[in-house]
């Protein structure tokens, strides 16, 4: 048996402009942002995924010694904040290309679930930072085994 589609002419409109949008967007609005910021401000790249325990979140902050890192965790709010310094001292007329930054960082994130703040670890290896965050006891799953009523 064959089902039928209707054709709605418009879907493929919306489609089309949604695809506009999103081009104009990435092409043109995201790189403006970055610009605009100052040369010693900077944001986080984080992975952010969820285990029946715990959320984890992990950071490549290269450069970054673990002193020089703070993390601290706000109601559902986690904030990672960091500064990286240069180095070496080269006088500014001497650069050929200069894309590392240097300077302070933070990124706060909004928590997904309520977390034990006090049983927190962070790791860092290798310039990853890693930060498992255990689950409040009320948002764990409980499996419930059924019995039948001879047992």
């Amino acid at each position: 048996m064959t089902n039928l589609v209707r054709w709605e002419p418009f879907r493929e409109l919306i489609s089309l402009r949604e695809a506009m949008d999103r081009l104009f967007e990435e092409s043109f609005v995201r790189p403006w942002s970055t610009w605009l910021t100052s040369p010693g401000e900077g944001t986080l790249a984080v992975d952010m995924y969820e285990t029946d325990d715990a959320i984890i979140v992990k950071s490549p902050i290269p450069g970054v010694k673990p002193e020089d890192l703070d993390i601290s965790i706000t109601g559902d709010t986690l904030t990672i904040r960091g500064e990286t310094r240069a180095e070496t001292e080269v006088k500014e007329e001497k650069y050929i290309r200069r894309e590392c930054r240097y300077g302070s960082f933070c990124r706060s994130l909004p928590l997904p679930v309520p977390v034990v703040a006090d049983k927190a670890v962070a790791e860092f290896e290798n310039g990853v930072l890693t930060l498992t965050l255990p689950k409040a006891e009320e948002v764990k799953p409980k499996t419930i085994k059924v019995k039948t009523k001879g047992e």
